[in-house]
């Protein structure tokens, strides 16, 4: 699967632990950055993961910050990128699931990496279940594109 992934200067190290560990399971990743530990807006990464994935660059997406809140309201400023925060398995599961998420939010002060690890590898091997959630993702999409 090829994946974009991002994360200001919080992330920074997370992310290229995940991008390692992703690489060696056999997914082509596109690191969008940052990388290094200089201090970066955190909205610009999630902007360019949106891109990436609006773009077709990219299936899924993961990107890092402290917290994970403010790239995932960033990268879901466009309206092609359903981006949920997760800090455990079962959210990424959901997300997946119930709404069709492109991408995740992890975050790097909140989580370490075994855990992040583990909300990635379900993130990656959930389905979405379509039926009454894909009437939900369609409402989604027509909402975010009215209010441009």
């Amino acid at each position: 699967m090829r994946i974009v992934m991002t994360a200001d200067h919080a992330g920074v190290d997370l992310k290229d632990e995940l991008v390692v560990w992703l690489g060696e399971q056999g997914h082509e990743i596109l690191d969008l950055g940052t990388h290094n530990h200089e201090s970066v807006d955190y909205p610009r990464f999630g902007v360019i993961l949106a891109e990436a994935l609006a773009d077709g660059q990219a299936e899924r997406g993961i990107t890092v910050c402290g917290s994970g809140i403010g790239v995932a309201i960033a990268a879901n400023r466009n309206p092609a990128c359903r981006c949920a925060q997760v800090a455990e398995p079962l959210s990424a599961t959901l997300a997946r699931k119930h709404n069709d998420a492109n991408a995740i939010a992890i975050g790097a002060r909140l989580i370490g990496p075994e855990m992040a690890k583990a909300c990635v590898d379900a993130f990656l091997h959930t389905e979405f279940e379509g039926g009454r959630h894909q009437r939900r993702v369609d409402q989604l999409s027509h909402i975010l594109q009215e209010s441009h």
